[in-house]
């Protein structure tokens, strides 16, 4: 990552002025490293997404020779980690997606590679589910493809009305879009047996 050493060392700066600005003293024994264990976080693992290429997740398997029109590849269940860009509180929650392959299908674990790939960014989910879907939708060329993002926003529990919601955001591309009755069928897949509350109660 260019600019790595250089990045870290201003972020840590930037968390010990943080911690003075809200009344806190940097040098006490509790914060010492705490500039220094944050700026790691956000360069290796929460912000790594500005810097890495989800292209480099893709593996595509063709299987022609075993699809017919209607064969639909569902992915369920997939964990969502992001960061709001309104509060840089986190988000979380799980993501379900469905897709009619043309000639190809997307490596099992390749979904989840993707997904981590844009989530590891500042988001708004409404984005988040949008870029994912038009990655795979480039990448796969599916006949059709649905995404879901179920998730639950720090930045409502922890402030503000200070409640669990969840916000569910759903997109769609070619024949999952165009066709009401193949739509309603595959989201209905996608939601049954969906364990998101008990995801949320006990993580």
């Amino acid at each position: 990552m260019k600019g790595g050493k250089n990045r870290l060392r201003r972020i840590e700066e930037l968390v010990r002025e943080f911690i003075e600005l809200i009344g806190d003293d940097p040098n006490r024994e509790g914060l010492k490293e705490t500039p220094k264990r944050v700026a790691r976080m956000w360069v290796e693992e929460l912000a790594s997404g500005y810097w890495e290429d989800p292209s480099k997740y893709v593996k595509l398997f063709s299987i022609e020779e075993y699809l017919r029109y209607e064969d639909i590849v569902l992915v369920k269940d997939v964990p969502v980690r992001s960061i709001c860009e309104h509060h840089l509180l986190p988000f979380f929650g799980k993501a379900h997606l469905a897709y009619i392959p043309t000639e190809k299908v997307l490596g099992f674990s390749k979904f989840a590679r993707i997904l981590s790939v844009y989530s590891r960014r500042l988001q708004l989910q409404e984005r988040l589910t949008q870029q994912v879907a038009d990655f795979l939708d480039s990448t796969l060329r599916p006949k059709g493809l649905l995404l879901v993002i179920e998730a639950l926003h720090t930045c409502a529990l922890v402030r503000g009305v200070e409640e669990p919601m969840i916000m569910t955001t759903i997109t769609s591309r070619g024949v999952l879009r165009d066709n009401d009755e193949l739509r309603s069928e595959v989201l209905s897949l996608l939601m049954r047996s969906n364990s998101l509350v008990n995801y949320v109660r006990f993580t």
